[in-house]
């Protein structure tokens, strides 16, 4: 039998999503339902090692929050307990494990459980805490959509329709002044806004991370275009789309435990491009764009439903889980397999089928 709920927390971490305010509030209040007293760690784990506050999260708290963006609580990508940020005896900057002083405090606190709200890097950090013993449930978040075992993820939908919206409105100064416009959307290692909103906002090439492209074949598309009298061309490329044998596009190397940051494509592209075609090419960075404004109701929905779940998989004591679409239900599964492997556009879906029969090319 679980043992009794009392008190529990919730913390987002990560990059911001349309949804998470969603979340939020299906996790208070169907807690308050259950008489349970709930805690928002401020900055992911911040709270719990001195940088920012615990907030009693109360029905007003969290009212009228469903349809806003960001998230109440505060994020931060660089607070990683295992590796926290500090400065070593010379004034150099190190990095600290102190996952033990995130524990300490979370029992200090009378504590007993953890709804932690992430996308890979968050996740993996509240599994590398669930090993430590941390009753953590985890709920999934990322634009990029890439997390495995989930149908989808709370704010995919939302960063869709941003970048549909964008290059909707792109079509007609692009026709004015028969330019060809290359759109830089989010996607370090999978394709799936670029594929979507490409799709949906008819762009005649998608470059997407699983696919290496030709720049030859995408000249060679756009050329196509002029040559039939649609005399301009809209090109959607996800940020850690890669030419055949080259590397993706990077502004800065990674630190010490951290990623490279992908950037600067667009520009490449937009550069290579008009010099082989000697077509006026002009590029855009959508950027954090897709990460801003309210969510979807498809958005809010899922948000809410996966919040409330949490719940319930912390009143069964079901812990070092994480709450997943498995459509039409909503079910736990471990956090090692959610974690496991990254979602990927598959070559042979019926997405890309399609969009290969509609004409657009992939560069490939």
């Amino acid at each position: 039998m679980a043992s009794p709920i009392r008190r529990i927390a919730v913390n987002t971490g990560g990059g911001d999503a349309p949804g998470l305010n969603a979340v939020i509030r299906a996790v208070v209040l169907a807690a308050i339902d259950r008489d349970w007293e709930i805690f928002g760690i401020e900055r992911g784990y911040g709270a719990l090692l001195g940088d920012g506050d615990m907030i009693p999260l109360t029905q007003e708290a969290v009212r009228g929050i469903t349809h806003l963006g960001g998230t109440i609580l505060g994020t931060t990508n660089r607070g990683n307990p295992f590796e926290w940020p500090s400065t070593g005896p010379a004034g150099n900057p190190i990095v600290a494990d102190r996952s033990d002083e995130v524990l300490a405090a979370f029992r200090a606190r009378g504590l007993d459980a953890l709804i932690a709200i992430g996308g890979d890097g968050s996740l993996r950090i509240a599994n590398g805490l669930a090993r430590k013993g941390l009753p953590v449930i985890g709920v999934p978040k990322t634009i990029d959509n890439d997390l495995g075992v989930t149908f989808v993820t709370f704010g995919f939908h939302t960063a869709v329709q941003t970048a549909t919206d964008a290059i909707d409105k792109l079509h007609s100064t692009a026709a004015s002044h028969e330019r060809v416009m290359v759109v830089e959307v989010m996607g370090r290692h999978t394709g799936w806004i670029a594929l979507h909103a490409g799709m949906s906002g008819t762009a005649d090439v998608i470059l997407i991370p699983e696919i290496p492209y030709d720049l030859e074949r995408i000249c060679g598309k756009i050329e196509a275009r002029y040559a039939n009298g649609r005399n301009f061309a809209i090109l959607v490329a996800a940020e850690g789309a890669s030419p055949r044998g080259g590397e993706a596009s990077y502004l800065e190397s990674g630190a010490p435990g951290r990623e490279a940051r992908y950037g600067g494509l667009a520009d490449r592209l937009a550069r290579q491009i008009g010099e082989r075609t000697k077509r006026e090419t002009r590029s855009l960075v959508l950027g954090h764009l897709q990460r801003g404004g309210s969510p979807t109701s498809y958005d809010r929905l899922i948000a809410l439903r996966f919040g409330a779940a949490a719940v319930r998989c912390a009143a069964a004591g079901r812990f070092g889980v994480m709450v997943a679409l498995d459509p039409p239900a909503i079910r736990p599964v471990p956090l090692e397999d959610a974690i496991a492997h990254i979602r990927r556009v598959p070559l042979d879906s019926d997405t890309v089928q399609t969009a290969r029969d509609l004409g657009i090319s992939f560069g490939d």
